[in-house]
């Protein structure tokens, strides 16, 4: 059966809480919560309420152990001082304890220095008092007068206290005077035998329960059992169970149309509650949110499915499953143990019971009064053992114990046979059982092996049974999984077991020699052993052991490891498995990922999609955005899953249709990302027809969306807040004057009303409702586009301090068990504090001790540690530097630059909190070492601290901080340069052949034939043009007309040769050009003057005209001519000696073609201009020259602003770059990528898999003396197609000879009139005759 309810606010949540407060105070009435709870407990009793393990003499009696008393010698001192010594005090009944204070014996050298607390209701099954997840050790004494006291910070209810010495008096022996802080306690208890159930029938048959406030106490030895239990007809349910010994809650407020399970919540808490010791639950409850507290250890959380209420039927049952009601599970034990203070929503069920207004008919005899186990655990350390007596010289073993540890691995028992040896071990968390007979005849050995994850902190049972050829090993009861051997076997018994440990020499020593952990139940050949006669010394013996408790600790429990990282312990600690969380360290506190994609970009990524970490070590999980990293911004993108333009139809005012819009994050997660944002915007689109959107500014819209913080808002994309309004009201262009939007018309043609959402205080859009599509013919269309961000104002946020006494002040730093702090800082100062929290003694410092080192200290308890790393650079070199520190209960950690790393484990026992008082101070501690520098985007636990707003407003301290270039700069690639801003820099690419956010995106075009560029490096006069035109170009400065050294790079890729790659002309003759001759070889030819021909320069003899990418990068200097050709070794070159060095007056430099009115080279006309260049050339360079980049950006100008839109455009001519025919941007040819050179076998440009080998550069061509019968025939060869060239040659300039020769050719009508403009006039005109010429020179 399915419920629908109507969602409520949390409008009562206040009263609500108020409300808990008081129930909470009264399920605790009976423990002080007003008074002071410190009376003096030990001092009014008698002297026969203090017992010891032993007494010096007679004036040495446990009763003279009060505090600040000199009767007898003046306190308590032991027989021996060794650590089996304790002092007893019984309080007579069970008290609060609060505190403990210690004094040495009176007027003596005697004092302890160091002790543990045991605690017990019954005087037996001790608990030693933990504190921050240890057994605590208290400092004791160092004199015999003054009193050492100590709040305890867990407060404990026991009737005996028992004061063991761990360390005492180096001049003196052990002595002890105490007292004893708390107070009276009372509670009704009720003894649950597991079998009766307290039944609690509610006033009415069905409960609608909108708050529950539920407490209890229980002490069980069971590890199973429903503590409370209620469920109704509708499928709710509470239960409140013990499973495994942890506290199981289980909650359903109900399901939803699609089932039961979804309403289903299941949250575990706690461990080893079968100690048979008093543990507190409260279980607090407001609709959804759930407080679930154990010993004061509180889970927050929120239950599934969608309703409020809890729904009972009938009653609630405390001790087990309810004999009328319908089970939710089968096979659920009741509770058997002990309840007091039981409290449901202000009623006191343990008083109703008693008065017996609760059903208890269950019971076969109700007791309230709690009726005790009688275990006698021993507890085991690394060095621990007991030995019992047994049965000697029979020829049956038989035992049994329980046992309960976290480590896999340890000796259960041990034992020297007659003539042999038994063990029984703990191995890779199964029971292990090895019997070794030894004897003259033969040897016997049988091994067993039963159980798995046997080391999980529950009680295990072993029993053992062997004799004459059988054995028998049985784990926890299951008879029918026992393992059995009938292999040969005689036994005769030793008499004597050795449990926990064996530490002696034997011909056979055991595989383990010792175990960590707890026995009770021990039955050694079928007989109880005495355990209290042990205790006594009269049987058995033992070494480091504890008798009658189980000193057993759940380390992770509360789990340490954050962010969902799995917790995995042995006896003495813990550690961490972060895989797949987005975490490292050893407590998973770290976030592996960046803040933001700002980070990544100055990271040096390029756009990508990214995993970030907005609150680093916060709440929030990592999650995946797009990061767009352009010139000068970064967008953040997070996409959602509505479909664009999403049909919307059947929707009224009454009766809205609301579209949810969810994310690639959690709102929670988006919201990190506006947060931190400098601008966001999200795109919304309303396609009508028939549909109106806002309609009038005053009512209400039909339409609305819904963004942060689940705020409705009545404006639209393109408007503001508060105007209600779309895009074309704002701009007054609606397509109906009399609306402010454009489906407010109600027009029957499709109409759209969409732009820009653009105040990232209300972003992103989590829901639109739509209003107006129920009308016949009416019909819209919805899109919601992703979430851009821009930039990322906690990466830059900073201060700069100008003065040592300068600093910034925040509140308290609150990192109690685990803290994390990072930031970047920059200073010329040797030395400085970066910041300083103090408390009471705790206090934590980062700081600059010396050029090269960093310090991190700390203090929580245990005495000051310091952390230090060591640079092997100055780090007072005003570039940035990032410190990253982090201190948990395991490790402390500091990381320098993330190069430089020191680290320092936590002691095994202390103080794990940081208690700090005073506010947290940036950049200086107490006034003394100030910080001069900056310091940015300082992070503590996942928190930003806003240090450019705080500077602001105090002295000696400047918002933001300047100087990014020392450290970024060297992400400008290319010769990109880097510029400062405010909260950044960027680079500036305007020089290079390169775009993008680090100059590393090739700028390439693609050339059809006839394309050419042409770049001008000397002005030209232009008819027309204004004399005050100021031309900013990248022009050669005049004194560079002359070059004696060049720069050339580009790469290219094309499948058809001949072609000119580049050509540079100057007024003289001299010319520098590049070439792919007719095989596909590449040629450079310099003319310089000096020599009859242009000295020539073949690169390669392989075809690069293959379609493949290649780069060139050519210097030279003087005489000497460097090239290097895709990823091969450079070759160097020399001009002969006859050419001149100086390559004079240059003025243009071509790619793709050559039109050029001054002298040319005719071999670079008559063999390679024609049809010109087919392919693409990319990221070309010449002496600080992009002539490629600056046409393509030309002709992005000239389409986005046409020149008839701007007739006072100044003419083409003007400009120092230009180009003719179709070119467009495109990148494919750009560089390959830089890898060695690779064998011919793999080499990717080597020809198919033919048998012929090509040279791969200048050194490898055919030296003389190779196959002469190849040498005779392409010398054949050569002779025939020269032949042919010469025919070609003399047609052309046949057909021609009218025209003169190509680079003379010049437009009619240019005239004398534009000067040396001559060529610039070719290029610019639409003279037919030129076109027809062309047509000619494509044909031939």
């Amino acid at each position: 059966m399915h419920r629908h309810r109507p969602a409520r606010g949390l409008a009562l949540l206040v009263p609500v809480a108020m409300w808990i407060c008081s129930h909470v105070n009264a399920v605790h009435g009976a423990l002080p919560t007003t008074q002071k709870c410190d009376e003096a407990l030990a001092s009014p009793l008698a002297h026969t309420a203090f017992t010891s393990s032993s007494v010096f003499s007679s004036g040495y009696a446990p009763g003279y152990a009060k505090l600040n008393r000199r009767g007898g010698a003046g306190g308590w001192s032991p027989l021996d001082s060794d650590h089996y010594q304790w002092l007893q005090v019984d309080l007579g009944s069970r008290k609060q304890v609060s505190a403990i204070a210690t004094q040495g014996r009176y007027s003596s050298s005697d004092w302890t220095t160091r002790y543990r607390l045991l605690y017990s209701d019954t005087g037996r099954n001790w608990k030693p008092y933990h504190q921050d997840g240890n057994i605590w050790a208290f400092s004791g004494n160092s004199n015999s007068e003054s009193a050492v006291r100590h709040e305890l910070q867990q407060g404990i209810v026991a009737r005996f206290l028992r004061l063991v010495p761990l360390d005492w008096s180096e001049e003196g022996r052990i002595g002890l005077r105490i007292e004893v802080y708390g107070c009276s306690y009372w509670a009704g208890v009720i003894n649950f035998d597991g079998q009766g159930v307290i039944s609690y029938r509610f006033k009415v048959k069905k409960m609608k329960i909108i708050k529950d406030v539920i407490a209890l106490r229980f002490k069980t030895s069971e590890s199973e059992g429903v503590i409370l239990h209620g469920e109704g007809q509708q499928g709710d349910y509470i239960t409140l169970e013990l499973s495994k010994a942890k506290l199981l809650l289980q909650i359903n407020l109900g399901s939803n149309q699609y089932g039961s399970i979804l309403g289903h919540t299941s949250v575990t808490t706690g461990s080893l509650l079968d100690d048979s010791h008093w543990h507190s639950v409260v279980i607090e409850r407001y609709r959804r949110n759930v407080n679930f507290t154990l010993d004061r250890h509180t889970q927050h959380f929120r239950t599934n499915g969608e309703f409020d209420h809890l729904d009972l039927d009938y009653e609630l049952s405390f001790g087990g499953m309810p004999y009328s009601g319908k089970p939710v599970g089968g096979g659920r034990k009741n509770f058997k143990g002990c309840m007091e203070s039981i409290n449901y929503n202000g009623d006191n069920i343990t008083d109703l019971a008693r008065r017996k207004k609760l059903d208890t008919s269950s019971f076969r005899n109700l007791s309230f009064s709690c009726v005790e186990t009688h275990t006698f655990p021993v507890f085991f350390n690394a060095t621990s053992f007991l030995q019992l007596p047994g049965r000697a010289n029979h020829n049956t073993i038989s035992v049994s114990f329980q046992f309960r540890t976290w480590n896999p691995d340890g000796l259960l028992l041990f034992s020297n046979l007659d003539d042999g040896t038994l063990e029984i071990s703990l191995e890779e968390s199964k029971v292990v059982v090895h019997i070794n007979v030894t004897r003259t005849t033969s040897n016997n050995r049988v091994d067993l092996s039963s159980g798995s994850g046997l080391n999980d902190g529950q009680w295990h049972a072993i029993r053992l049974v062997a004799k004459e050829n059988f054995a028998m090993l049985t784990i926890d009861g299951e008879e029918a999984s026992a393992v059995r051997s009938t292999s040969p076997l005689t036994i005769t018994t030793g008499g004597t077991y050795h449990l926990g440990g064996y530490f002696l020499q034997t011909l056979f020593p055991p595989s383990q020699r010792s175990f960590q952990g707890c026995m009770q139940a021990i039955l050694v050949d079928d007989q109880p052993a005495d355990m209290h006669a042990v205790e006594k010394g009269t049987v058995g013996a033992f070494e480091n052991v504890s008798l009658d408790m189980c000193a057993i600790i759940d380390r992770c429990m509360p789990n340490h490891c954050e962010h969902g990282g799995r917790c995995k312990q042995t006896w003495d600690g813990f550690s961490c498995t972060c895989d797949g969380t987005g975490y490292t360290g050893a407590t998973c506190h770290t976030s592996i990922y960046e803040p933001s994609c700002e980070a990544y970009k100055h990271l040096g990524r390029s756009s990508e999609t990214y995993w970030i970490d907005p609150d680093g070590s916060g709440p929030l999980g990592p999650f995946k955005v797009n990061c767009n990293m352009t010139e000068d911004k970064v967008w953040t993108t997070v996409m959602n899953n509505l479909p664009p333009r999403t049909t919307v139809t059947g929707s009224s005012r009454e009766r809205r249709t609301v579209l949810q819009v969810n994310y690639s994050a959690s709102m929670d997660q988006v919201t990190a990302i506006t947060t931190s944002a400098e601008k966001c915007e999200q795109q919304i689109a309303y396609s009508c027809r028939m549909s109106r959107l806002l309609n009038t500014p005053d009512g209400t819209p039909y339409t609305w969306w819904v963004g942060r913080g689940s705020e409705k808002h009545f404006y639209w994309g393109g408007s503001l807040p508060g105007i209600q309004k779309c895009a074309c009201g704002i701009d007054r262009n609606c397509t109906d004057p009399k609306y402010d939007c454009n489906c407010d018309a109600d027009n029957k043609q499709w109409r759209e009303d969409s732009g820009l959402l653009v105040n990232k205080e209300h972003l992103p859009v989590s829901q639109v409702a739509v209003g107006d599509t129920n009308r016949p013919g009416s019909e819209a269309k919805l899109t919601v586009g992703p979430l851009r961000c821009q930039g990322d104002n906690n990466y830059w946020n900073a201060a700069s301090f100008t003065t040592p006494s300068s600093y910034l002040h925040f509140a308290t730093f609150q990192g109690e068990t685990s803290a994390d702090i990072s930031f970047y800082f920059k200073t010329s100062a040797p030395y400085g504090v970066f910041l300083e929290n103090l408390g009471n003694t705790d206090f934590i410092r980062l700081e600059l001790k010396s050029p090269k080192v960093v310090s991190f200290s700390f203090d929580v308890g245990n005495g000051p540690v310091e952390l230090t790393v060591h640079s092997d650079t100055p780090l007072n070199d005003d570039q940035w530097h990032r410190v990253m520190a982090e201190r948990n209960v395991k490790e402390a950690v500091l990381q320098l630059d993330q190069t430089y790393r020191a680290s320092q484990l936590a002691p095994a026992q202390g103080h794990t909190r940081l208690e700090l008082f005073s506010q947290l101070y940036v950049g200086a501690a107490g006034g003394q070492r100030g910080f001069l520098g900056c310091i940015r985007a300082l992070r503590m636990n996942g928190i930003t601290l806003d240090l450019d707003e705080r500077a602001k407003v105090t002295p000696g301290v400047k918002p933001g901080c300047q100087g990014h270039c020392t450290s970024f700069g060297m992400y400008c690639r290319n010769g990109g340069k880097c510029v400062e801003k405010y909260n950044g820099y960027l680079c500036d690419c305007t020089a290079t052949a390169y775009d993008g956010p680090f100059c590393t995106r090739d700028v390439g075009g693609f050339f059809e034939a006839g394309t050419l560029v042409k770049y001008n490096f000397m002005p030209e006069a232009v008819a027309g043009a204004s004399r005050d035109t100021k031309i900013v170009t990248h022009q050669l400065t005049p004194h560079e007309v002359n070059l004696t050294k060049e720069e050339v790079a580009f790469s290219f890729s094309t499948s058809s040769a001949p072609a000119i790659l580049m050509y540079v002309s100057s007024k003289t003759q001299d010319y520098l050009a590049v070439v792919l001759r007719q095989n596909g070889s590449l040629q450079v030819r310099y003319n310089l003057g000096g020599l009859r021909e242009a000295f020539a320069i073949d690169v390669d003899q392989r075809n690069l005209a293959n379609g493949q990418p290649h780069s060139i990068n050519m210097s030279r200097v003087d005489r000497s001519i460097t090239i290097q050709l895709d990823h091969y070794p450079p070759v160097s070159y020399t001009l002969p000696d006859a050419s001149d060095t100086q390559f004079n007056l240059v003025k243009t430099l071509f790619l793709g073609k050559v039109f050029e009115t001054g002298h040319i080279d005719p071999v670079l006309i008559e063999r390679y201009n024609t049809p010109g260049f087919v392919g693409c050339l990319s990221r070309v360079q010449f002496n600080g020259v992009a002539p490629l980049k600056s046409a393509l950006r030309t002709a992005a100008q000239a389409q986005a602003t046409p020149t008839a839109a701007q007739p006072d455009r100044q003419p083409e001519a003007a400009l120092p770059v230009s180009y003719q025919g179709k070119l467009v941007e495109s990148n494919c040819g750009a560089s390959p990528l830089t890898i060695p050179p690779m064998s011919a076998a793999t080499d990717p440009w080597r020809l198919d898999k033919t048998d012929a080998e090509f040279p791969f550069n200048e050194e490898r061509v055919i030296p003389d003396g190779v196959n002469r019968d190849s040498a005779i025939i392409g010398g054949i060869i050569a002779v025939v197609i020269f032949t042919i060239l010469c025919t070609l040659v003399f047609l052309i300039r046949y057909m021609f000879r009218h025209k003169g020769t190509y680079h003379t050719n010049e437009a009619k009508g240019s005239g004398e009139s534009a000067g040396e403009s001559a060529d610039t006039a070719i290029i610019g005109t639409d003279n037919p005759e030129t076109i027809d010429e062309s047509k000619k020179e494509w044909f031939i």
